[in-house]
């Protein structure tokens, strides 16, 4: 009897023809200005990730800048975001040689008509292929088990429907040692390890890391602590384009006081080298 013909394998997305770039995509309506609809497949039950915002954000600020690439990026989430219509303004703070500043806030409109602000940024913006190869560096990269030993969305219960579009999106699997409140059993611990990537292929790219930092379930759950945890300030840094293949992405919480916690990521490429840090505020809602 003939073998089975296997079912064709989907070709992996590139970077610039991919569901990230096209729902991060933004059009120019006039220099500064651009128009974007933001992208239901991104949320969090109804709030769209703050990490696929600063990727918005990003994207403008690399048109409006005489640079590509972000290198440092702090931004401000002031309301949650909505999926549908909203403006991106940008404003050239100042340009040289090696690094660009930029200023980008989103804004939508509430249900009175009136202009709302999202999210408020500052960046700069340089050539990432332009840095020097020497590293000087005391950082590690993390232990994870090998992927297949790690755990996915998929291999746990089905979520509730809408609950979070995004996990359809990326290729998370997380390390067992931090998957404890998932089994109602967290270590107290704050942290949180995965391998990371776009769930249609596509290799990272600097504007790729803006979302990776923020993709992961927060630290909290490992601390014992459930329910929405919304960022307050995020500051990413980018210290090399990333090579291709998954990302490992390395997050720690050392202190929750008076309802805050800060969330320090590390991202490691398939090449063992740091290609970007972040820490963000984030809320805590305590029973």
């Amino acid at each position: 009897m003939p073998e089975a013909a296997s079912a064709p394998t989907a070709p992996r997305a590139t970077i610039g023809d991919s569901e990230f770039d096209r729902d991060t995509a933004v059009t120019r309506r006039e220099p500064g200005v651009y128009d974007i609809d933001l992208s239901a497949g991104w949320t969090i039950i109804s709030a769209v990730n703050g990490g696929y915002l600063l990727a918005v954000l990003g994207r403008a600020l690399a048109d409006a800048l005489p640079h590509a690439d972000p290198f440092t990026i702090s931004a401000h989430y002031l309301t949650a975001s909505q999926p549908g219509p909203a403006v991106v303004r940008t404003d050239v703070v100042r340009t040289g040689r090696t690094l660009s500043t930029g200023q980008a806030s989103l804004f939508q409109y509430d249900e009175q008509g009136r202009e709302v602000e999202r999210i408020r940024v500052l960046a700069s913006y340089g050539d990432l292929d332009s840095l020097p190869d020497d590293v000087r560096t005391t950082a590690k990269a993390p232990a994870f088990p090998p992927m297949e030993h790690c755990f996915g969305p998929e291999d746990g219960p089905a979520p509730v429907d809408g609950s979070s579009a995004i996990a359809d999106r990326l290729m998370l699997k997380l390390d067992p040692s931090t998957l404890g409140w998932a089994l109602g059993q967290p270590s107290g611990k704050g942290e949180m390890r995965a391998w990371f990537g776009l769930a249609d292929g596509r290799d990272a790219d600097p504007l790729s890391l803006l979302l990776a930092v923020d993709a992961l379930p927060p630290t909290a759950f490992e601390i014992g602590i459930s329910g929405w945890v919304p960022t307050v300030e995020l500051t990413v840094h980018i210290r090399s384009r990333p090579a291709p293949g998954p990302l490992r992405v390395s997050i720690t919480t050392r202190n929750l006081a008076g309802g805050f916690l800060e969330e320090d990521a590390e991202v490691w490429d398939s090449a063992d080298r740091l290609v970007a840090q972040s820490r963000q505020l984030a809320r805590v809602r305590l029973a």
